[in-house]
């Protein structure tokens, strides 16, 4: 299983630090080869980063962490991302955990 799909598990089970930390090893080495595709990356970590943020209570720095994520969510538009589709899985993973737990 590659780092992407354990991201995507991590996301699924509410382990939203495990999931920051799995896809951050990756994030890590785009940065060498292929800025867009790490930056999409940097905001899926952001995605993730900021549901921890509010399930531990922060939710000003949760909203700003997300909205990284929603800064970075339209690289995969115009890419040709090799996991274009599984980006597209967690994204709808994260969006929906993000209406589980963003509620006041």
């Amino acid at each position: 299983m590659d780092c992407l799909d354990r991201f995507i598990k991590a996301i699924e089970d509410d382990r939203f630090i495990e999931a920051h930390e799995i896809l951050e090893e990756s994030w890590k080495e785009l940065k060498k080869s292929d800025i867009t595709e790490a930056n999409y990356q940097k905001g899926l970590i952001n995605g993730a980063t900021a549901i921890a943020l509010y399930k531990k209570g922060k939710k000003k720095q949760a909203v700003r962490v997300w909205e990284t994520f929603e800064k970075y969510r339209g690289l995969i538009e115009d890419s040709n991302f090799a996991d274009t589709e599984r980006y597209k899985i967690a994204e709808k993973i994260l969006d929906s955990k993000k209406k589980s737990y963003f509620v006041d």
